[in-house]
């Protein structure tokens, strides 16, 4: 099995899921993780504010933010490699490195979208499944 480690930068919690609005790419982030971990890899997730620790002890890590500096986050590493800089790698691309299948990522929602559900069918006119 593999293990996947994301450094992240200081976030109000550990995983970026609280306050008012919720980011989408965290969201999805948090999920990979949540399937990563049931194929039975090993993953990781360090936060600049709760875990500074973390990044001064991986010489990798700590050595990007020392030439790039915190935009650089987050940095994902497999296998104590790095796989990305700067943004999450993609289900698609976590999906490949560690031979494993994941759910294609969720599609984002339109601006226009005034409805939580499929839109309703021609013989169902001027009814809606808004929430």
């Amino acid at each position: 099995m593999k293990k996947l480690e994301f450094f992240e930068p200081a976030m109000c919690c550990d995983t970026g899921l609280c306050g008012p609005s919720i980011n989408p790419e965290l969201l999805r982030v948090s999920t990979v993780i949540e399937e990563v971990l049931k194929s039975g890899n090993d993953v990781s997730r360090h936060n600049l504010k709760s875990d500074p620790d973390a990044f001064v002890a991986n010489e990798t890590v700590a050595g990007i933010l020392k030439e790039l500096g915190i935009d650089s986050l987050p940095i994902t590493l497999v296998d104590g490699k790095v796989v990305a800089t700067g943004s999450y790698p993609s289900n698609e691309r976590i999906s490949e490195l560690l031979d494993i299948e994941l759910n294609p990522a969720p599609e984002p929602a339109t601006e226009d979208s005034s409805c939580c559900c499929p839109p309703p069918a021609a013989s169902d006119e001027g009814t809606c499944c808004c929430c």
